[in-house]
Formats: C-alpha cells, structure tokens, sequence
C-alpha cells in the first residue's frame, strides 16, 4: 500500500503557484486545538489569522466536533442540494430564534455556493434584478472576492488583473476617510448621485463592508454608514452590507452593523458562519427583495449540511445569551492595549479596525512583513493587510484564552522591537 510522503517537496512540485499563505507559514502542519497550531516539527504557534477569520471560535471547538461525528455515524446527509433536511431546518429555525428576531430582522436567507465571493455574486444579483438596475456603487480599499462579478467591486488592482477582462457595472467613491478626516465622503456620493450630469448611472445597489478587512481595517464612522444607508434609500438603492469577514462576532455583535441604526436590505455572510471552518455561504435578503426563480442562482454545493449542523453548535453555544459578547468585548481591550505598545515602538504607527479585527499601520509593507515574518519564528501566526500591506492584523480566535492571547501578543510586540531595532541599527 502507498504511504503518503510529507516532504514539503510535493508542494512545490505539484501545487499551483497560486498557493499564497504558506509562503508566509513555511512548515507543514499537523493538528490545530483552540488557538493553537502544531507543525509537523511538533513546534507550536499561537494562532493569529484564525483561517482569515473562518475560526471565530477557533480550530476542532469540542462540541461542535461531537455533534459532527455524531451526524456523520449516524449516516446523517452528507449532500442534499438545496433538498429539505433535518439540519437545514434545525438551523434554519436556531439562527431565527437566536440572531434574527432578537435583532428585529425579517430577512430570508438564501444558501449560495459555498464561498464568500459566491455571496456577495448572489447579493449583487439580487439587487440587479430587483432594481432593473444594473450599477453598483462600491467603495475604495473594498475587498469583495475574486471571481469575475465580485471583482468588479473589489479595488485591489493586483487582484482586478488576475480577471484578463474589463470588470464593468461598477461605480468606484471614496470609503470613509479616504480623503482624509477634514472631508465628509458621503457629501461626495450624494453630490454624485444627485446631480443629473454626475454621469453616475442610477445604482441598483450600494455595497460596503462596515470595516474593511483586507483593505487595511479601516472602519467606518457610524454617522457615515446612516449617511450612505438614507443615500441607497434615497436613490432607490439596495444596501448591501459585506459582513464576510467582519461578522460573526469579530467586531463585537453576531453583525458588525448591530447598534448602527442602518438596516441592510442584504447581508452577506461566509466563513465563520459554519463555526467550524467547514465551506458556506448564505445572503440576508429582505421578503420584498426576495426575488430570485428557483435556481435562478444556483450550485451544486448550496447548504453544506455538514456546516449546518456546526453553525447551529455555534449559535446556540456562543450566542444564546450576552456572556460571549461580553467576552470577547474584554479581549477587544487587551488586544488593544498590546497594540498601543507595538504603535509606540514605530513613529506615526496607528491603531486600526474595531473589535477583534484589529491591527497597526506601521507605514510600510515591508515593515510589516517582516515584523510579521520574525512573529512567525518565535511561533505566532500573523498577516498583513491594506492597500500596501502595511498594517499588521489580528484576526484571532474570539475564544482565546486571556493568557493564550497575552502570549500572542507578547510575540508581536518582541517581534517589532526586533525588527524596529536593527532597522535602526542598519540605519546609524
């Protein structure tokens, strides 16, 4: 029988160039628990990008991994389509009664592929359809995937060049504080879609993320996103909210928009929306926008039901009352606090992002991956983001320990210090 090699050879052999965090995390890993990782070379690392925030609550968490094996030996669905199964109705019903009626939400959820980008194509053409619209007003920095329709709104240039093609119905306008602080730039949309040779077309929707992740955490000021909410209502627009990322908890609330007073039309929602790491997209859609044919938007992988049955685990663990919120409130705090350290160590640093989504500007990118990159070897997972890579960024577990996460944190900031100081040192 063939005994599988674990030569890290095979990789660059056979996988495609297109493989991008590994580069970064040069080993091969063997098993995760919690916030924690462990290479195959048994050295651990504190685990600080969480799957890109797929792990809100962390890697193999002990019940939803119970529930699984327990669906899996029972010979529970493996794969239904979008057929009517016990685990989608089970948490169809606990996300009613744990997320949305608390929050006042009627909205219907429709599975999409099982992918974030497959979410935010779903949203975009619910808004068409519904509108008859065909513009799209997204914003600088945004990050909405990179297949050919969500490209479209997405700004990074690296990732629009991968398309081959025009990426068109899209309208760019400067994010919040793009322009700087002195200039409101929601006076520029509405100067925009008002005036009648602007040469804006009408928009069928206005799609933003609340922070935005992988264009550097910025984070939207909340007179702002009520600005641009009564703007898309205004306009006869849809507002699309892009909580991928920057739900489920990472920002505080189960929605990074909660206690906002701006009520999304769609939402949509990915990565830790199964709990577990497991792939699933879904789209929030108000009854009044509902209005997709069946199959109009389809996949064969649309409602992974083994992602069901972790997503309810999660909602009805984590959720089911404000203790979590509140936990993860605390560690907002001390993430902070070891943040204002790292700032303090590079001239002009600053803090960035809200919640657990967090991280520094240190003014350049490669600053930046090299602090990150010396994190690394002392066992601390860490990435960059932004429009030149230039802020560090944590994305860790929502359920790390208080200790677990003053350990990461001790790393980064011993890694700047590192970094900082030959940087000065080469300098003299």
């Amino acid at each position: 029988m063939l005994t599988p090699s674990t030569d890290k050879a095979i990789f660059t052999r056979r996988e495609s160039d297109a493989r991008s965090y590994c580069r970064g995390f040069d080993t091969v890993f063997t098993s995760a628990k919690g916030s924690e990782m462990v290479a195959q070379d048994g050295q651990r690392y504190i685990d600080f990008l969480a799957g890109c925030s797929s792990l809100n609550y962390g890697h193999n968490d002990p019940d939803m991994t119970e529930a699984l094996i327990e669906h899996l030996q029972s010979d529970g669905i493996a794969h239904g389509l979008d057929m009517h199964t016990t685990t989608k109705a089970q948490f169809l019903d606990t996300f009613e009664q744990l997320i949305l009626r608390p929050r006042g939400m009627a909205h219907k959820v429709m599975f999409t592929g099982p992918t974030g980008a497959n979410a935010v194509e779903a949203a975009m053409k619910i808004a068409r359809k519904s509108t008859v619209r065909s513009n799209i007003i997204a914003f600088t920095n945004g990050f909405h995937g990179v297949t050919q329709g969500a490209l479209a709104a997405t700004g990074n240039s690296y990732h629009r060049c991968g398309a081959g093609v025009t990426l068109n119905n899209v309208t760019r306008m400067p994010y919040d504080g793009y322009l700087g602080q002195a200039c409101d730039t929601a006076d520029f949309l509405e100067t925009m879609l008002k005036d009648r040779s602007s040469g804006m077309d009408a928009p069928a929707a206005i799609l933003l993320e609340t922070v935005q992740g992988e264009g550097g955490l910025n984070a939207a000021n909340p007179d702002w996103l009520r600005r641009i909410a009564a703007l898309a209502q205004e306009a006869g627009a849809l507002l699309i909210v892009d909580d991928i990322q920057a739900g489920c908890g990472r920002t505080g609330g189960f929605f990074s928009f909660e206690d906002m007073g701006i009520s999304p039309d769609i939402v949509t929602l990915a990565k830790s929306i199964s709990g577990y790491g497991l792939p699933m997209g879904l789209v929030l859609v108000k009854p009044e926008h509902d209005v997709m044919g069946p199959a109009e938007h389809n996949g064969t992988f649309r409602g992974n039901t083994h992602a069901f049955v972790t997503a309810r685990i999660a909602i009805e663990k984590f959720w089911a009352d404000a203790e979590f919120q509140q936990d993860v409130a605390r560690r907002a705090d001390i993430t902070e606090q070891g943040l204002e350290t790292l700032a303090d160590l590079v001239p002009n640093a600053r803090l960035k992002g809200r919640g657990m989504m967090r991280g520094v500007d240190v003014g350049s990118g490669a600053l930046a991956s090299k602090i990150c990159s010396r994190a690394f070897q002392q066992g601390l997972i860490i990435e960059t983001s932004g429009s030149e890579d230039q802020v560090v960024k944590i994305l860790a577990p929502l359920t790390t320990p208080d200790a677990t996460l003053q350990a990461g944190l001790d790393i980064l900031i011993s890694a700047a210090n590192d970094v900082v100081g030959a940087h000065k040192f080469a300098a003299e």
